[in-house]
């Protein structure tokens, strides 16, 4: 609580023993006989105590143009009630009880947006203070924005890894609870990435830096973060709008209220006067201008919670109308972790021959099936975390000219190895070059190798489905989404093998990069010419998704380990890469904006109730302290149920 807060509460506790105090007193009737002026300035402390701060910022907002909002509601009402107070009908009571009810619930507005800040808050101290630099055999702490790619630092126990990099030295165990939302430590040893923003347990850690501070994760979140609340929602908007004419509005429908009864009904001026106070104080927007982007606030910090990023609350409501989820096989659904399976050969040529050409082939290329290749090659891929191999093979890459290799999107690689033509890649490039060959259909990715138009063999690489995807395919569906989409670059039966042990619907395979987006604006020129509302995410984590995370409704992206460009393009980022989560978020999304909803029907309902019975002169002011303060209350507690999720993969319970 900070002091500002602390203040006010002070002030309402005082007011409100002193209110207390006056309510004794007059039933007690000691108040009775006293002087009018006695009277109203024995009320009017108290009220100066609590509401003060209410008549300045109305005084300001006037001065600055700035008229109509809660604060000049409520000092207009409050006034005229004391003033109708000086004419002989005592208001004193209800006018101290408006302004203090009133602050009560703005005291609790603070509480509650506080508390679901805090959700997010705690993602900004993930931030770095310092990061160790090792230079010529000695550490100093530096700015993390004074660390460069390739420098070497240093992560003792207990500090945050500053800087995202590679372990090159050094055993432990890194808390990423802050970041994941995971809360058991993940083992980090020689040769693992690490990630900024997570915490070193026991162990002492040498990093090389692969990412300056500005690209590095840290950076990423909090830049999200920070920006998170700036992308409102449609409801949000609307209530924006809504207030910006509703108080004008009700304002001089007040007026015209206290000027008509007297003049055609044939009240008093001080009882006309009395129902446009009340009318005044009942529509005070408050519930609506608070709970609601409250309830969306509380949304995504629950989201935070359990380590997904939603980058604005337009982001959440489109979430909740998701009934259509395409996903990205490899990284997504799959593990990205590519191992040779066996090779098949021809020609005469041998398995170690057809295993040394397609490592010549992809030397060049990141993609998790060349490194496969590469690996399998090196006899590497049997111990990462060796920093030493006795018996690994080596590539003698003079043999390649790089201006000779040309990677064709969709087949495969060309280079030219010792003279001769080496062709890389899936059965379409065989046949474009018209090379005669054996298809091989095990299931699998199957990489072909033909070397001076002669072909060699084949390579069998499989992949291995995430844990979980199988039970975040059923959750979704549990969820409300009708329908499952996987898209991938493999052959139709490797597809098919990987979509019916997960449950996908509908499976789309042999797609080059490009494909991807076409068949996403498929499915939404689809749903532009339906009847129903519903929008359509995708699900992506390499660099090639990011234009398809940009066109869906609702793009969604694999945060840890996905690219930067993933990231920067989705909507939605899963920091641990964890697609169990997904349902969840959804259940989070359509939770909050029945929570959202609620609140303004159920604001708008009492109000439109309490002025009407005002305006006949059946409400009193205590009941327009409830159709105000009340209401706030209540849309406020009711906004805080949003914060609250809890995870179970089992079940996805939300």
């Amino acid at each position: 609580m900070n002091r500002k807060q602390r203040k006010r509460i002070s002030r309402i506790v005082i007011s409100l023993v002193l209110f207390i105090l006056l309510l004794i007193l007059e039933k007690a009737g000691t108040l009775e006989g006293i002087n009018g002026f006695v009277l109203f300035a024995i009320y009017f402390v108290p009220y100066i105590i609590v509401g003060y701060d209410v008549i300045v910022r109305a005084a300001k907002n006037i001065s600055h143009g700035q008229i109509f909002d809660e604060n000049f509601l409520m000092m207009i009402a409050t006034f005229a009630a004391f003033g109708l107070g000086l004419l002989g009908d005592n208001q004193y009571e209800e006018a101290l009880a408006v302004m203090l009810f009133y602050q009560i619930g703005e005291a609790f507005q603070d509480y509650a947006v506080g508390k679901s800040r805090q959700s997010i808050t705690d993602m900004m101290n993930i931030a770095p203070e310092y990061a160790n630099l090792e230079q010529d055999g000695e550490v100093e702490q530096v700015d993390p924005d004074d660390v460069h790619i390739g420098d070497i630092i240093v992560i003792r126990a207990g500090e945050k890894v500053p800087l995202d990099g590679k372990v090159i030295e050094g055993v432990s165990f890194l808390d990423t609870a802050a970041l994941t939302g995971e809360s058991v430590p993940r083992r980090i040893c020689v040769g693992d990435e690490v990630i900024s923003g997570c915490v070193n347990g026991e162990g002492t850690l040498r990093i090389n830096v692969t990412k300056e501070y500005e690209d590095s994760t840290v950076a990423k979140i909090l830049d999200l973060v920070e920006n998170a609340t700036s992308k409102k929602a449609r409801l949000e908007n609307f209530i924006t709008r809504f207030a910006k004419y509703y108080t004008p509005v009700v304002t001089i429908g007040a007026v015209i209220l206290a000027v008509m009864l007297p003049l055609f009904f044939g009240l008093g001026i001080a009882d006309g006067i009395r129902r446009a106070c009340n009318f005044l104080i009942v529509s005070c927007p408050c519930a609506l201008v608070i709970s609601v982007p409250l309830g969306f606030f509380g949304g995504i910090g629950a989201a935070s919670k359990i380590g997904v990023l939603v980058k604005g609350s337009n982001f959440l409501e489109a979430a909740s109308r998701v009934d259509t989820i395409v996903m990205d096989k490899t990284g997504t659904l799959t593990k990205g972790e590519f191992k040779v399976q066996s090779i098949i050969t021809d020609n005469g040529f041998e398995e170690e021959k057809v295993l040394e050409l397609a490592a010549y082939g992809e030397f060049n290329s990141n993609h998790p099936i060349a490194q496969s290749i590469i690996n399998a090659y090196k006899n590497d891929d049997s111990d990462s975390t060796k920093e030493n191999h006795e018996n690994e093979k080596s590539l003698n890459m003079e043999k390649i000219n790089p201006a000779d290799t040309k990677e064709i999107a969709g087949f495969g690689v060309e280079t030219i190895l010792d003279g001769k033509k080496l062709l890389v890649g899936n059965a379409k490039l065989l046949k474009k070059e018209n090379i005669s060959f054996k298809e091989n259909n095990t299931v699998g990715t199957i990489v072909y190798v033909a070397y001076d138009s002669v072909y060699a063999g084949c390579i069998v690489i499989a992949d291995s489905v995430k844990d979980g995807a199988k039970d975040a395919i059923s959750s979704m569906k549990r969820t409300g989404i009708t329908k499952t989409v996987m898209l991938t670059g493999d052959r139709e039966e490797t597809a098919i093998d990987v979509s019916s042990k997960l449950g996908i619907d509908e499976v789309r395979s042999n797609l080059l990069p490009a494909d991807k987006a076409g068949i996403v604006e498929e499915f939404l020129n689809k749903k532009k010419h339906s009847s129903d509302n519903n929008m359509i995410a995708f699900v992506g984590d390499g660099i090639n998704d990011a234009p398809v995370l940009a066109i869906a409704d609702v793009g969604i992206a694999m945060g840890a380990m996905g690219s930067d460009a993933a990231v920067e393009a989705a909507d939605i980022v899963l920091m641990d890469d964890d697609i169990r989560k997904i349902p969840t978020i959804l259940k989070i999304a359509r939770k909050t904006m029945k929570i959202v909803r609620a609140n303004v029907i159920f604001a708008i309902a009492v109000k439109v109730l309490i002025l009407i019975l005002s305006a006949v002169g059946l409400a009193s002011m205590w009941a327009a302290v409830f159709g105000d303060v009340g209401v706030s209350v209540i849309c406020i507690l009711n906004s805080m149920r949003a914060l609250s999720v809890k995870e179970d993969f089992s079940k996805n319970t939300y």
